[in-house]
């Protein structure tokens, strides 16, 4: 009998069934998950992806148990315990501890995950361009890692193997990594230990945000939304595909927003396995700073296309109040889970 349980049919299953650690499907029951109390939220229950049946997706997952919300994540960014140095400098120390954790990605499905501290994406850090970044890797698990950063340090700071102590972590041991903040721009970090689309896909990542000295124009929310998939059974192909770590959760809980606010999203795309991602805004159009290293944007639009490690800065704002989809602009993306509302209100 083949027991194999495509993507699609979970969908249609309502989410019934869980994967183990070694990534099996096992569908016995019509399992009922444990219900979080974001339930009373949803903006679209479980559909059958029938034609007209309103949108795809699934119900909640156990938020307390994963122990992040990804609203919470939207708006969290890390600026580290800062100091000055004798010289000046502004210091910024973060602790970053890799361990490995079961994810329930939808319900009754657990991925088990590497992680920076415990959530998917890793802490969003941030700094202004100058500071001394100073961030201590702690490896508990069970496999080696490292932190690797896009933009400029020393080469033994690159995260990588062969390049120095830093760049394969063993389980039990310590990594600093120290380098000035630079360029400015929207960056990322992740694991660099090989087979590295693996240890990506796996879930080591995270956004490092560097500001202009002279700080860029103020707006009314600042967002971090990182777009990846899921690779439940391992067989390099996703699965599932999410912004900031739960497939479907800002269609469940839309991102709630005021006509006239301005937005600036900081858009990192990371995800592993398909060639290219991309983000489509409905009813608008945003002005878009690739790696957000100019603070002129390059095009006004309402959809970009990135490349594994490729970001930017959106910003825009919404002329009428409404529920407003964002999303992948690849369809079968959306379905299986990237998919997003913005609620503007008056």
């Amino acid at each position: 009998m083949n027991s194999k349980i495509s993507r699609r049919d979970f969908l249609k299953l309502g989410g019934a069934g869980l994967v183990t650690a070694a990534g099996a499907i096992a569908v016995a029951k019509n399992i009922t998950p444990e219900k979080s109390n974001h339930k009373n939220h949803l903006v679209q229950p479980p559909t059958q992806m029938d034609h007209g049946e309103g949108l795809p997706g699934v119900g909640d997952v156990d938020f307390e148990k994963n122990g992040f919300d990804p609203t919470e994540t939207l708006y969290d960014f890390d600026y580290g315990t800062v100091s000055t140095l004798p010289n000046g400098q502004t210091l910024r120390e973060y602790e970053i501890l890799v361990f490995n954790k079961n994810i329930e990605v939808v319900p009754g499905i657990e991925f088990p995950a590497w992680t920076y501290n415990g959530r998917i994406p890793g802490p969003t850090l941030r700094a202004t361009e100058g500071d001394r970044i100073r961030i201590t890797m702690k490896n508990g698990s069970n496999h080696p890692h490292s932190m690797h950063f896009h933009g400029f340090h020393p080469g033994e700071m690159d995260g990588v193997p062969g390049t120095g102590p830093g760049g394969n972590v063993q389980p039990d041991d310590q990594f600093v990594y120290e380098f000035d903040a630079e360029p400015f721009g929207l960056h990322l970090y992740h694991c660099h230990v090989f087979p590295l689309a693996r240890h990506i896909a796996k879930g080591l990542y995270g956004t490092f945000i560097v500001d202009p000295k002279e700080g860029r124009p103020p707006v009314d929310k600042e967002m971090v939304m990182v777009m990846h998939g899921i690779d439940i059974d391992f067989d390099d192909g996703n699965d599932f595909y999410a912004v900031n770590g739960i497939p479907f959760y800002y269609q469940n809980h839309p991102v709630q927003i005021k006509v006239g606010e301005k937005i600036r999203i900081y858009l990192v795309n990371i995800l592993e396995f398909d060639l290219l991602n991309s983000f489509h805004l409905h009813a608008n159009f945003f002005h878009y700073y690739p790696t957000g290293t100019s603070l002129t944007p390059a095009e006004f639009t309402d959809t970009i296309i990135q490349g594994q490690a490729q970001r930017g800065i959106l910003e825009f704002t919404y002329k009428y109040p409404g529920l407003y989809m964002f999303h992948a602009h690849v369809t079968e993306f959306a379905e299986l889970g990237w998919n997003g509302m913005f609620e503007v209100t008056a």
